[in-house]
């Protein structure tokens, strides 16, 4: 049987939910009445569907830290991928786009160094600064 103290542990936890929900709710409505909400979303995807027409690389939050790390890991596995499949030049865009985004860009290059053939990584070398000049210009179109 169940005493004072956990049935009442047991209704605020409840309330504390229905509250919590509620708030989700409220918000969510919210963001979506707003009359710009849908001219952003509009925007964002044409943004996208532009990009991914002449093969750019998406950016992405730049904010968000999570998404970042996301964004290296996924350009790092279609880099490799691409790599094993004999498209160079394809592939050399995505390790550059995972390069300009690491926290730590000089020792993922002595790691790419040593698992890429010489000629390759010269060539990754040198598309870098072009890379991360896309990635900052998207960045810059982000905070306008």
């Amino acid at each position: 049987m169940l005493n004072g103290t956990s049935n009442t542990a047991l209704v605020a936890a409840g309330i504390a939910g229905t509250l919590f929900i509620g708030y989700c709710i409220y918000f969510d409505k919210k963001r979506r009445s707003d009359p710009m909400y849908k001219q952003r979303v509009r925007e964002r995807r044409l943004r996208d569907s532009k990009a991914k027409k002449r093969g750019t690389i998406i950016a992405p939050d730049f904010k968000d830290v999570e998404a970042v790390q996301k964004f290296f890991f996924q350009e790092m596995q279609i880099g490799e991928e691409l790599l094993s499949q004999g498209e160079i030049e394809s592939a050399l865009e995505h390790l550059a786009a995972a390069v300009a985004v690491c926290g730590q860009p000089h020792q993922l290059l002595q790691v790419l160094k040593q698992s890429i053939p010489a000629p390759i990584y010269n060539q990754l070398v040198k598309k870098i600064p072009a890379v991360t000049q896309q990635l900052s210009a998207h960045m810059e179109e982000d905070v306008e």
